[in-house]
């Protein structure tokens, strides 16, 4: 076994021979000098890993040649991996870990094929795939996946969060989910997730709930558009005649348009609706597959008349051009109608809200408007509290009748208030 002081005056004597030869360094144990017949000279450290003894294999790690390193860096190198290891590190094991880290982009497209698409809603998966192409990889994809941080996580959130606060927090769920998987596979350590310290930007729910007025506009509106058509608009079509031309919506959509407002279930609950999940005796829909889970759907009177006098064109209530297949969105039928009804900021969501507020506002209790909409989280339904005759209000309005009273020097005699009235 060769022993050499392997600095820079030392190593002038080493040449290389017939074959290969290993020289150790006289000074730092562990540190040594392959040198090849070729004169190829490689210096790396010889170690036996955890607890050492005799009984532990040794490994060698490559620090790399002479022509990469001079003594004294390839020496300092050596010094510090030697240290790690006897505070019980393993080099070796940790390079080749890191070798076979993943790059987040890489392990992002596995995490969508092999979780997220075989667990989640085809939606989440759109809107996942949407987030990563879009904001997470432009910024995170070449990084190894170990190697990404909090602080790298947070500028992500931050940048986009400057446009879209909605939008960042989704990525940091985004991003959670990701490294939780990776967990999962044995790539980073238990509870290892960047996105977990980051406080999420506050949201502000958007509440538009449509007034009476613009319920019998929508309703006008719906009427006209399945028997006369709705008046041609610039916008509907540029290559059509302006004049006498109107727009005749299927009778299909306007029938899910009517059913969304009149039971409040989201979009993809109406147009996935099948004849078969409908039980007209007792008045209930069966929805398999909604955003809470499968769950039965209470159906009121009208809608029920409505379904009743729907003519059956597939297996699906609302179908699409093809037949075998559920009409995919209501984007064009709705925007013609919103434009004809004066509505132009109302999106279709918001006549689910619109139905909760109307049965808030009806003294229908929060929980029984939770039932209805399939909310899982009564803090979903709370939303629609301030809208509901409840205790609170009352009260509100004793207390303004008294004050009103005294004010105009009459008796402080309590009267009820009309909804909407101002002070005469």
């Amino acid at each position: 076994m060769p022993i050499a002081k392997l600095t820079r005056r030392g190593m002038t004597a080493i040449k290389p021979a017939d074959k290969r030869v290993v020289y150790y360094d006289s000074a730092l144990t562990g540190f040594a000098l392959r040198v090849e017949p070729t004169g190829r000279m490689t210096y790396f450290i010889e170690y036996r890993p955890g607890a050492g003894g005799r009984s532990v294999a040794k490994k060698r790690l490559n620090l790399g040649t002479t022509e990469e390193f001079n003594p004294e860096k390839a020496r300092e190198r050596a010094k510090e991996l030697l240290a790690r290891v006897r505070l019980g590190a393993d080099p070796a094991a940790d390079r080749r870990a890191d070798r076979e880290m993943p790059l987040f982009r890489d392990f992002a497209s596995r995490y969508l094929e092999e979780e997220a698409e075989t667990k989640l809603k085809p939606a989440s998966v759109r809107n996942y795939r949407s987030y990563i192409k879009k904001h997470i990889l432009p910024a995170l994809g070449t990084a190894k996946l170990d190697a990404i941080g909090a602080s790298e996580v947070a500028r992500v959130h931050r940048k986009v969060g400057k446009t879209s606060p909605v939008t960042a927090n989704r990525l940091i769920e985004c991003i959670g989910s990701i490294f939780r998987y990776a967990a999962t596979c044995g790539l980073v350590e238990k509870g290892h997730n960047p996105a977990a310290g980051i406080t999420a930007f506050k949201e502000h729910a958007r509440e538009r709930f449509l007034s009476a007025a613009e319920l019998a506009r929508l309703g006008e509106t719906l009427a006209l558009a399945e028997t006369e058509g709705l008046p041609w608009r610039v916008s509907d079509n540029k290559h059509t005649p302006k004049e006498n031309q109107r727009t005749i919506i299927d009778r299909h959509a306007v029938a899910a348009i009517r059913l969304l407002i009149l039971t409040g279930l989201r979009l993809r609950e109406v147009l996935h609706l099948r004849w078969s999940e409908i039980d007209f005796e007792r008045g209930v829909a069966l929805l398999a597959d909604t955003k809470t889970g499968r769950r039965y759907a209470v159906l009121n009177a009208p809608a029920l008349a409505l379904l009743e006098d729907l003519e059956r064109l597939s297996d699906w209530v609302i179908p699409g051009g093809d037949r075998d297949r559920p009409r995919s969105d209501l984007k064009r039928p709705w925007d013609a109608v919103r434009a004809h009804a004066g509505l132009d900021d109302v999106r279709l969501h918001d006549l689910r809200h619109t139905n909760a507020s109307v049965a808030a506002g009806g003294g229908v209790p929060l929980a029984v408007i939770g039932k209805l909409l399939g909310h899982s989280q009564p803090s979903t339904t709370q939303r629609y509290a301030h809208l509901a005759d409840d205790p609170v209000r009352a009260a509100a309005d004793t207390v303004g009748n008294r004050i009103d009273a005294a004010l105009r020097g009459r008796s402080a005699e309590i009267k009820p208030m009309r909804r909407g009235a101002g002070n005469a």
